[in-house]
């Protein structure tokens, strides 16, 4: 018999099964999570908001459906938890900002929509720094900490769905990624994060509504992704969203692809290139540098021709930071700052408001971002993957910002954090994080791997090949119990 806790670190795919046998009933399955969640997360605060009742309630209507042999989705019965940047029409959506503390949407996002179609239950919503700039600090709900030790952070801003994946309170859950949002939490907390292909799942409002400052910026860097403990359910998850929505006008044609059936493949004879420092405009920690080239030989002992080399990139940094303005709505910002009491406003939207930015620097960032495109198109016609850092450290102590030091150099600003995810969302391809070591403190790290343009199965498959010859999935977080850490500041 499956103990409560074993169901809690099952895969959703074998959930899922396992409910469509009728070997395992969504009750049952919600009400181990549940348990766990309350059990576990005040050390965590890796939710913000948990739906028990209607989650219960969805649960029940799940049995019947499966008693009554009606037709089933491939997610029917699994909990997902959403992050708390998606809109859910049911819970609030706070974005980690006091100005919307309360706020409870009139809709659902289109992948929270596309969830509920494949029969998944919306389990709560996951915790997010202001508006998704930086680590996962929440002014409204409280500090998120790292399962895999409770003084440092999963980073952000999808803090809160890596670090509930990684600590077992649901199998899966909807992250987002701007800059480095999915990939680098993903590494810091031991989970795999996959961010798809800009365009491949289709976002709205968040992004694309401007009734809703703070939520609709970054609208050509944002991609919604899974975050999950096995690459078959991330592949699971991206068959689900897949497709296009007219809402979103950069949403791409669904070509019929099967992810999920397609993960097992030969890499032999795949071109592969790698770096850890982009040319010379990037640093990495000695240990994430080491496991990191220790994974490139995974990928050679399966018969990959392995070698160090990157596409012909500039440093990103001015580039991102021209996007990202451009893409912010700055005077709808500018005024949403200006309701924060005095002092009160986050630090990095004040930052990102604070420069004078003219037509001639947005002109120069849109012409540097074709010119990195460039770079990568022409670099993926020689190799057929990537492999870098997805984040260049381990997870930092809780009380900073960021690190402080990398490759023994200090660290003066954040960008560094995202260096080697930021030019990914730039150019827009798929990629995902996976977990490839642990520090000798008991730290994961994670490996971005990098496709090319729409070649997200390429992705999927070279990510599960890596998990067969390296699983992680065994490896579990021991959170400590009994502190009762406070959820809210």
């Amino acid at each position: 018999m499956t103990t409560g806790e074993e169901l809690c670190f099952t895969s959703a795919h074998e959930l899922a099964a396992r409910i469509r046998r009728r070997e395992l009933s969504p009750v049952e399955l919600m009400d181990a999570v549940l348990e766990r969640v309350e059990r576990i997360d005040p050390e965590i605060v890796a939710f913000c908001a948990v739906d028990h009742d209607r989650a219960r309630k969805a649960a029940v209507a799940a049995e019947r459906k499966v008693l009554g042999d009606e037709p089933l989705g491939p997610l029917h019965g699994v909990p997902v938890s959403v992050k708390d940047l998606i809109f859910t029409k049911d819970l609030p959506t706070v974005g980690g900002s006091k100005l919307y503390a309360g706020f409870t949407p009139d809709e659902d996002d289109v992948v929270v929509e596309r969830v509920r179609r494949a029969g998944g239950i919306v389990l709560g919503k996951t915790n997010v720094p202001d508006f998704g700039y930086g680590p996962t600090f929440d002014p409204v709900f409280g500090t998120t900490r790292n399962p895999w030790d409770l003084d440092r952070s999963p980073a952000g801003s999808s803090g809160g769905s890596a670090a509930a994946v990684a600590a077992g309170l649901g199998p899966v859950s909807l992250g987002s990624d701007g800059g480095g949002s999915i990939r680098v939490p993903a590494s810091f907390c031991g989970v795999y994060g996959l961010n798809p292909s800009f365009g491949r799942v289709p976002l709205y409002p968040g992004t694309r509504d401007t009734r809703y400052p703070g939520f609709s910026g970054w609208e050509s860097l944002e991609r919604i992704g899974p975050l999950t403990r096995t690459v078959a359910d991330a592949a699971l998850l991206l068959d689900v969203l897949k497709g296009p929505d007219p809402r979103d006008r950069h949403s791409l044609p669904d070509a019929g692809e099967r992810y999920r059936e397609d993960l097992e493949t030969d890499l032999a004879g795949l071109r592969i290139g790698w770096t850890l420092d982009w040319g010379g405009h990037a640093r990495v920690d000695a240990e994430v540098a080491a496991l990191v080239e220790g994974a490139t030989r995974v990928f050679a002992d399966l018969g990959a021709i392995v070698e160090v080399a990157c596409p012909d990139i500039a440093d990103p940094a001015p580039t991102f930071g021209a996007i990202m303005a451009l893409d912010a709505d700055l005077h709808a910002m500018r005024e949403l700052v200006a309701r924060y009491p005095a002092g009160e406003a986050p630090p990095r939207l004040a930052a990102l408001l604070e420069p004078e930015r003219s037509f001639l620097d947005a002109s120069s960032g849109v012409a540097a971002r074709k010119d990195l495109y460039n770079a990568f198109w022409r670099y993926f016609e020689r190799y057929d993957l990537l492999l870098t850092p997805a984040a260049p450290v381990a997870a930092f102590p809780l009380h900073l910002a960021g690190p402080t030091e990398i490759g023994g150099a200090p660290v003066t600003d954040p960008m560094p954090l995202a260096q080697f995810t930021a030019p990914i969302s730039l150019a827009g391809n798929p990629c995902a994080s996976i977990p490839c070591g642990w520090t000798r403190s008991g730290l994961p790290v994670g490996l971005q791997i990098v496709g090319n343009h729409l070649d997200d199965r390429r992705v999927l498959q070279a990510s599960r090949a890596f998990e067969i010859a390296k699983p992680w999935a065994q490896h579990r977080p021991r959170v400590p119990e009994g502190t009762r850490r406070a959820r809210r500041p």
